[in-house]
């Protein structure tokens, strides 16, 4: 058991030990992906330079630098702060979570928006293409992307602005867009995305440590990829415009810079994603009794259809068995549509078909499932709390209002920001 909960609420949700286990397991997968501690093990000062993974990197006689874009960036600021000391010439980091927790003494920092973009957003991706424009040939620049940097590289061609993409965006999710089309739309009209920062740092060396929220992990849309050279064009965005019936007459679109000579001094090296959570889940679940199958590592689809299969697998499932799963649902929305996320959604749907001696919890890894709950818990001891209310689920259901449902029934997760994100999770237990 940790010692101290990831999960607020931990305690208050754990009405019996089903709910308990399922907990104690979800918390597995949070600590597994601690980007502070993944940073302490992958940066590793030795006598010779700086050791990440199997290369050493100089650092005598050159200007190091930290840069950080995402819902992870200021806590992998403070980690590598706290490994470079003094070699840390300075840095910039966008994130959209509190600062002054971290205590940086070296790295700026930027609060922006999320999942919406702003001026807020602009302006400070405006100050990170300076700080990298700034960056010399014998300059090494430690970059971290992490989930939550396309809406914070905002960097547009005029006319557009970021109310333009704020429609786009609302426009591409209420029509069930994947975070893939999505971000092949975003490449396209940011400088900052699509391989837009490794033509900033041009020609420093470039070392980018990328935190995975997006299911099958291709570092092409994560954070938009914003030193990664994109394999797509305007005209595959103009194609997921299309397919969706969306506008394009407010949406400036631009190419993703293709010149080899901008990614020749970039290394990409993908080291956290949900296969660390899950197979941390799964350590815990087998220690708990439990004989546990990672079923998918990424799911995607509507949130409520999966949440249904996932407990017609739990019917099927011998006792003590637990099934998990990672990736990135989606929920299509109506004009009318409540407050809820993904999560929420998904495991009120689970509620219609859950049995007694079952649960599923399905979570976000950043601990925001779009509002301040991570996710929620769906057993039957949440439908008795539901009966109590007086709360009808397929009413909420149907109007996509998950957050108030689980916020009015007290089954709700809340673990504020995490400073983690590889996407979602679920557990699902058979008692």
């Amino acid at each position: 058991m940790l010692m101290k909960h990831i999960i607020k609420n931990f305690e208050a949700l754990a009405e019996n030990d089903l709910r308990r286990d399922a907990l104690e397991i979800a918390e597995a997968g949070y600590a597994a992906v601690d980007t502070g501690r993944a940073i302490e093990k992958i940066l590793l000062i030795e006598k010779d330079g700086l050791r990440i993974q199997d290369k050493v990197y100089k650092l005598a006689g050159r200007r190091v630098f930290f840069v950080g874009v995402g819902k992870c960036a200021f806590a992998a600021a403070k980690a590598v702060e706290k490994i470079l000391g003094d070699t840390l010439t300075s840095g910039i980091a966008l994130d959209v979570t509190p600062a002054e927790q971290y205590g940086l003494r070296k790295v700026e920092t930027y609060i922006g928006t999320h999942p919406l973009p702003s001026e807020v957003n602009q302006r400070a991706a405006k100050r990170l293409l300076e700080f990298l424009n700034g960056c010399g040939a014998d300059d090494l620049v430690i970059l971290l992307a992490s989930g939550g940097g396309s809406t914070l590289l905002c960097s547009y061609e005029k006319p557009m602005t970021t109310y333009d993409e704020s429609r786009l965006f609302k426009d591409l999710t209420a029509k069930g867009a994947t975070i893939q089309e999505m971000n092949t739309v975003r490449k396209h009209t940011s400088k900052a995305r699509g391989g837009g920062l490794a033509r900033a740092a041009y020609p420093a060396e470039v070392v980018t440590l990328i935190v995975s929220d997006v299911p099958g992990d291709d570092i092409q849309f994560v954070s938009s990829g914003p030193t990664v050279k994109d394999d797509s064009t305007i005209k595959d965005a103009e194609a997921v415009l299309a397919k969706y019936g969306v506008d394009p007459s407010s949406v400036v679109l631009m190419e993703t810079p293709k010149d080899d000579r901008y990614f020749k001094k970039v290394t990409n090296i993908l080291f956290i994603t949900n296969k660390n959570a899950l197979d941390a889940m799964k350590a815990e679940a087998e220690k708990l009794g439990y004989t546990a199958e990672i079923v998918d590592r990424h799911f995607t689809g509507e949130a409520s259809r999966i949440g249904r299969t996932i407990v017609e697998k739990l019917h099927a499932s011998e006792p003590k068995t637990a099934l998990l799963y990672a990736g990135e649902s989606t929920v299509t929305l109506s004009k009318s549509s409540g407050e809820g996320g993904r999560n929420q959604e998904m495991a009120l749907a689970s509620l219609e078909v859950i049995r007694p001696g079952e649960i599923i919890i399905p979570f976000d890894s950043d601990g925001r499932d779009d509002d301040d709950n991570a996710g929620a818990i769906g057993d039957t001891i949440s439908c008795a709390h539901a009966l109590m209310h007086n709360l009808s689920i397929s009413e909420y259901l149907s109007a996509h209002n998950s957050y108030n449902f689980f916020t009015a029934t007290g089954d709700a997760l809340r673990t504020g920001y995490t400073g983690s994100n590889v996407a979602d999770c679920v557990v699902a237990l058979k008692k």
